[in-house]
């Protein structure tokens, strides 16, 4: 997540219009339970169980994504995915065969349910992670197989929300760094978090100055990806993943910045530092499923450095939009800019090397 953070649901989720919606799914059975899934920032989930079974009732409210074309399309592309046998939910159909439902003027969607856990990367083996990275690659080509092409005589064409911090002028970002370190002093009462933040602040000013000239250029290529590939949007049963969830990112961006930006997430320790022998094998399945090469890993990698050094979507959502949900990930986040850029080369070397 980079840029200008979305817009979180706020407040307790109310109950869902699950008669209604059952009602379209006759052979979903009768309700016996709805119950708030806690995982999600930006939209929200029930788990709902019934005469029949259980489920996992999606209610789509990021606004981005929230219309019925996009979600139908999401929809197209995950039953598609799942023809060719890649681990993901396909939502059921009604009883008119649509699979999006809007009810009150929200958008609605059942999904089976999966039974598994969400495994962070000091859960993964070396294996377990190479495995994963052979997953994304299998995601990315697939992906050309089954979406429409997008963009000039059929090309595909990077989505608008794509290389902001690439893209960006410094002085807006020091301008940015500057409103946060206002708002992280004048925070009452203030805490260690608040210290914590101006002080990676002021060193993230440091860091961007000292590193401008080593912005990158846009990227050159692109293709569909999942969006949002992390440890919350992948369910394993044991040491296999079941189902690869939440596709409300799908869309047209550079494909090798996905498989750094996932692995930044997956494989980053407590402390920042990114666990490089397990990367090293998750970039070597990735490219060996996709035929990426090393250059194209390597830019990659340079992008999303940059991006990182450029991102506060953390401190934006504590004290912009007031919601402190993504603070526990702030210290590992912030670590991990300062880190990689310390560890430049180790860290290109393992994703290109």
């Amino acid at each position: 997540m980079a840029g200008v953070p979305p817009v979180p649901p706020a407040g307790a989720p109310p109950v869902p219009p699950v008669g209604a919606l059952l009602r379209r799914h006759r052979h979903a059975g009768e309700p016996l339970s709805c119950v708030p899934v806690a995982e999600g920032l930006l939209n929200r989930g029930f788990r709902l169980s019934t005469t029949r079974g259980t489920y996992f009732l999606k209610q789509h409210l990021d606004a981005p994504t929230a219309d019925r074309a996009t979600i139908a399309r999401q929809h197209r592309a995950t039953q598609r995915l799942h023809a060719l046998g890649l681990p993901v939910a396909p939502p059921l159909p009604d009883t008119t065969g649509r699979t999006v439902a809007v009810v009150d003027g929200h958008c609605y969607a059942l999904h089976p349910w999966v039974d598994g856990r969400h495994r962070d990367g000091a859960q993964l083996s070396t294996g377990c992670s190479r495995r994963l990275g052979t997953l994304l690659g299998q995601v990315h080509t697939a992906l050309d197989r089954v979406m429409e092409p997008s963009g000039p005589d059929g090309a595909p064409g990077v989505t608008a929300d794509d290389g902001v911090c690439a893209s960006a002028d410094l002085q807006d970002t020091f301008r940015a760094i500057d409103e946060l370190i206002r708002l992280a002093r004048a925070h009452r009462p203030r805490d260690s978090f608040d210290a914590l933040a101006e002080h990676r602040l002021r060193e993230r000013r440091r860091l961007l100055a000292q590193h401008a000239h080593h912005r990158p250029p846009p990227a050159a290529a692109a293709g569909w990806v999942h969006g949002d590939f992390h440890p919350l949007n992948l369910l394993y049963r044991g040491a296999e993943p079941a189902a690869i969830i939440d596709w409300d990112r799908l869309g047209v961006r550079p494909r090798a910045e996905e498989a750094v930006r996932a692995a930044a997430i997956f494989f980053v320790r407590p402390g920042g530092e990114l666990a490089l022998e397990k990367v090293r094998a998750y970039a070597r399945a990735y490219r060996r499923a996709t035929g990426a090469d090393r250059a194209e890993l390597a830019a990659a990698a340079h992008r999303v450095w940059w991006e990182r050094l450029n991102d506060f979507w953390t401190l934006r959502w504590r004290y912009q939009l007031h919601d402190r949900r993504a603070d526990p990930q702030f210290p590992a986040v912030s670590a991990l800019a300062v880190w990689w850029t310390r560890e430049y080369e180790a860290v290109s070397d393992a994703f290109a090397g």
